[in-house]
């Protein structure tokens, strides 16, 4: 019996590859993409997360987007701001993002720039654009996806009416 446990155990080992947890909990995010997990702290808006990277408290901007600007001192809330953060705060509030750097690292408040993965591969930023509750704005030279998965979701999102491109 002990012969047969041991390959087992090995079989398991191989086919997890004996990667660290927070690499093994990476299963559908793209192999290309390296991340650094973070903890999500506070849902600030719609773009923006108050996270914990590397024990370091950080707010984190997302790379691509923009979602309508909450209420301010100066300003009133933009229509559709609270759906908006309310809508992040469904995708990842109280949980792990895996943060992935474009060229950036920082923008000129000192938030962090990074596109945010779920653990089942789904990209945050594309998310809140094909529910229409972001538009693409991007700052050369962090365009890495926004040909390719940012663009078309807002298109998306604009032929579905949907969000911030509804009536």
């Amino acid at each position: 019996m002990r012969l047969l446990l041991a390959p087992v155990a090995l079989v398991s080992c191989l086919a997890a590859a004996c990667l660290p947890a927070e690499d093994a909990d990476r299963a559908g995010i793209p192999e290309s993409v390296t991340c650094e997990w973070a903890e999500v702290l506070r849902v600030v808006d719609g773009d923006t997360l108050r996270v914990r990277l590397g024990g370091v408290e950080e707010r984190l901007r997302y790379i691509g987007i923009d979602t309508p600007e909450m209420q301010s001192d100066e300003r009133p809330a933009e229509p559709l701001a609270e759906e908006a953060r309310d809508f992040n705060a469904g995708l990842v509030d109280q949980g792990r993002l895996c943060l992935e750097k474009d060229v950036s690292d920082r923008d000129q408040y000192r938030r962090l720039l990074r596109y945010a993965w779920l653990d089942d591969g789904r990209m945050v930023n594309e998310e809140l654009l094909e529910a229409g509750m972001a538009r693409v704005v991007t700052f050369p030279p962090d365009v890495k996806y926004h040909d390719a998965r940012l663009l078309p979701a807002q298109r998306a999102a604009s032929r579905a009416a949907l969000g911030i491109w509804s009536d």
